[in-house]
């Protein structure tokens, strides 16, 4: 009985050394091996197998690319104002032996060294400058920590600055800033837009200024057209009967009553106008003469029957004494116009 529990202390004993030699390294993962307090070796991921007792792990560190925020901290640009700057840094391990040997903490480190070159980079900067130039800080950041942390076997990839805070003052009157500048904007563009309408309208009241003036101008063509191809006519008609000068003198004495219908108070009287009422009145005389003769001579046979001749003619006397009556108002209208305008 005794003998089988020495023999199962000592399995026990055996297998627990077998498993202490044996070491298993998690993927991206790194073990720093120590030997009585010394480095020996960095374990990659498998299966690895150190000594029971005299090797042991001292750091066990992610290769992995890892984000590292930092909090808010206050930097005084070069206009004297302090605003909280927070940044975000992604770095990665690419010495494990360096990163556990050479800092003794290496975030720590990181961070102090961001917020030492932040306060260097933005104290060259006035606000407007440094809210504008994001992109140039990130890149002198990013350089100047890649350079400092290549010795602690650490890259930075990027850094980024989350966030620029100034003081509430100075967000107050960017803020009126702003809102002001919006505000110009809108009321160029109102003006802009209040512009173009009223372009746009005088556009269209010149263009139909000018297809009424087009439309007038073609209705007096066609009209001043229309009476020359009447006068043309009259003219052709004229010629082609062959009238004598007593029938367009009874019809420039037609034409009088209807100037006098239009109630003009100034007449303007033509010199020809005498010249007609002596040859319509000639026309008029002979006529009677010759029908005066010619009742004598045949009054004691038969009474004188009315005849399409003797019509005309008591027409056109009806007419001509229509013109004599006109031209007379005429000339007493003529008269009163000179007696009011002298």
């Amino acid at each position: 009985m005794e003998l089988l529990l020495i023999v199962l202390v000592l399995v026990a004993l055996v297998v627990g050394g077998v498993a202490s030699t044996v070491r298993i390294v998690p993927q991206a993962r790194r073990y720093n091996i120590e030997r009585f307090g010394r480095y020996r070796i960095t374990l990659q991921p498998g299966l690895n197998f150190v000594i029971p007792l005299v090797d042991r792990v001292n750091t066990k560190l992610d290769v992995r690319e890892t984000v590292y925020s930092s909090n808010p901290r206050p930097v005084i640009t070069e206009d004297n104002l302090v605003v909280n700057i927070d940044t975000v840094l992604y770095y990665q391990i690419t010495d494990p032996r360096a990163a556990a040997y050479e800092v003794a903490n290496y975030l720590q480190a990181i961070d102090q060294l961001t917020v030492t070159t932040l306060r260097n980079l933005i104290g060259s900067m006035d606000l407007e400058r440094t809210l504008t130039s994001r992109e140039t800080i990130n890149a002198r950041l990013r350089e100047v920590l890649d350079d400092a942390t290549g010795k602690w076997g650490i890259r930075v990839n990027r850094v980024e600055i989350k966030a620029i805070d100034p003081p509430a003052s100075i967000k107050e009157a960017m803020e009126k800033q702003m809102r002001a500048e919006r505000d110009k904007r809108a009321a160029i563009l109102h003006a802009e837009g209040k512009r173009a309408s009223l372009i746009l309208e005088a556009e269209g009241t010149r263009q139909k200024s000018i297809l009424e003036a087009e439309g007038h101008q073609q209705a007096r063509v066609l009209e001043a057209d229309g009476e020359a191809k009447a006068l043309e006519r009259v003219f052709q008609a004229v010629h082609a009967n062959d009238a004598d000068a007593k029938v367009l003198a009874y019809k420039y004495l037609e034409m009088l009553p209807s100037l006098a219908a239009h109630g003009n108070s100034f007449w303007v009287i033509p010199g020809e106008l005498t010249e007609a009422m002596r040859t319509v009145t000639g026309a008029f005389a002979d006529n009677a003469s010759k029908a005066a003769g010619n009742g004598n001579a045949d009054e004691r046979r038969t009474p004188p029957v009315p005849t399409p001749r003797n019509a005309i003619e008591q027409a056109q006397r009806e007419a001509h004494d229509e013109a004599v009556k006109a031209v007379e108002e005429a000339k007493e209208e003529s008269a009163r116009a000179d007696r009011i305008v002298g």
